[in-house]
């Protein structure tokens, strides 16, 4: 016995690849289409809408291959109403629960469609008090009404919030495989600085997650400027990046680290451990600022704006410093709850935290990936996020640039090739 749905999808499917890659998606989870009708745009500018029908071996199949071309904005043509089970015991969810993406998602819960909150990936929904929203598996809890199967949810792409106004000119710049001319990156740069101007006069916030390589790379000055001018409201990281900055501020230079001396330590970092045990004196970062210990840096520079940072740790870290989140599911909590407001997001060098941050993004939040290593920015890029795009270049060269665009009286580190 075969089980079948009739979906649809609108957009602009053959510009972008969109309907093979649907198609692709139906084959590899074992299914098979029918497509039924497809109606092309006349114009560049024109949507196209194409019906397809989808069949599996069992209805179990059927709901997992409509669940992952969900990601594509597809959704049943007869959506129906959701289908609510209890989770049976603390951190798991019904078997069939319905695992979401970063987009838009609408739930029909009776006969109204109910946005879900703050969308993110590989969770599952929660309904309560005509409210739906996204819970990861470690925070539901027995008893919460939980959505499942792919019936009355609706995923929706974005069509006219401000990730689309940039997207277009991004994509055509960016490149996740190799680095990019200058005249392509000083490109690049000013539209991002556009995008971020516009952002912040609309209200919105700016993410930044940043590794330890904004520091190596001599690119502290310009990530000074940017905080003190306003243009970095929140910033996610781990204890490497505070720590080399805490110790460069502390001690004029972050030999601590190997990499910044091009030879690898011996037997410990002496001066890196003494930056963490003075802020573990101190009490905390902001204290260690408040009692003029920390004097200089970008955690200073964060303090001293009375911006929202969020340091979350591993099994590596040195020390830690006090403020880093040792749980990393607090420091997921942490994360979420900080995102409130964000309307971009830049990551820095940082393969992990943005990975990290990524997964709890939703689509409608622009991120731009920066790193010298292209294996990074395609990790990134690939990763799932469709609203990512990667640059290939030098940390310190991009937020050089992006300083002096956004940033009217910076100037450069001297020796710093342009």
């Amino acid at each position: 016995m075969r089980f079948h749905e009739t979906v649809e999808i609108h957009g602009h499917l053959m510009d972008t690849g969109v309907l093979a890659r649907v198609l692709d998606d139906v084959l590899s989870y074992g299914g098979d289409y029918e497509v039924e009708s497809i109606d092309l745009g006349k114009s560049h500018d024109d949507e196209s809408h194409a019906k397809i029908i989808v069949g599996a071996d069992s209805a179990n199949l059927l709901s997992r291959i409509l669940m992952r071309i969900q990601v594509h904005g597809v959704n049943s043509v007869s959506p129906g109403e959701a289908v609510l089970r209890p989770a049976d015991r603390d951190g798991v969810f019904p078997s069939d629960f319905y695992a979401t993406t970063n987009l838009e998602t609408m739930v029909r819960i009776g006969s109204q469609w109910v946005p879900v909150e703050h969308p993110e990936m590989d969770c599952g929904l929660v309904v309560a008090g005509g409210r739906v929203r996204t819970v990861p598996v470690s925070e539901v809890r027995a008893g919460d009404m939980i959505v499942c199967g792919v019936a009355g949810v609706k995923a929706v792409l974005p069509v006219s919030d401000h990730s689309t106004r940039m997207y277009g000119t991004f994509q055509s710049l960016s490149s996740s495989t190799t680095p990019m001319s200058p005249q392509r990156q000083a490109l690049l740069v000013r539209t991002i600085a556009r995008q971020i101007r516009e952002l912040k006069t609309e209200g919105f916030s700016v993410l930044w997650v940043t590794g330890p390589a904004v520091v190596q790379a001599g690119a502290t000055p310009a990530m000074v400027a940017l905080v003190e001018a306003g243009y970095v409201d929140v910033l996610f990281s781990g204890n490497a990046f505070a720590t080399l900055d805490i110790e460069a501020a502390l001690y004029g230079e972050a030999i601590g680290n190997e990499s910044t001396r091009g030879t690898a330590a011996e037997r410990g970092h002496e001066q890196h451990i003494r930056a963490i045990n003075t802020i573990r004196r101190a009490g905390s970062i902001t204290t260690a600022v408040e009692d003029g210990i920390l004097t200089g840096g970008i955690m200073h520079a964060i303090v001293k704006a009375d911006k929202k940072f969020v340091l979350v740790g591993s099994v590596r870290d040195d020390g830690p410093l006090p403020d880093v989140h040792t749980d990393v599911l607090a420091g997921q909590r942490a994360m979420r709850e900080a995102l409130h407001g964000v309307g971009f997001a830049m990551m820095i060098a940082s393969m992990l935290h943005s990975v990290a941050t990524g997964n709890i993004l939703p689509a409608s939040i622009p991120v731009a990936c920066v790193d010298i290593d292209p294996g990074n920015v395609a990790t990134l890029v690939d990763r799932g996020f469709a609203q990512a795009v990667g640059v290939v270049t030098d940390t310190g060269l991009f937020l050089e640039q992006l300083a002096q665009e956004l940033v009217a009286d910076y100037r450069p580190v001297p020796g710093r090739d342009r």
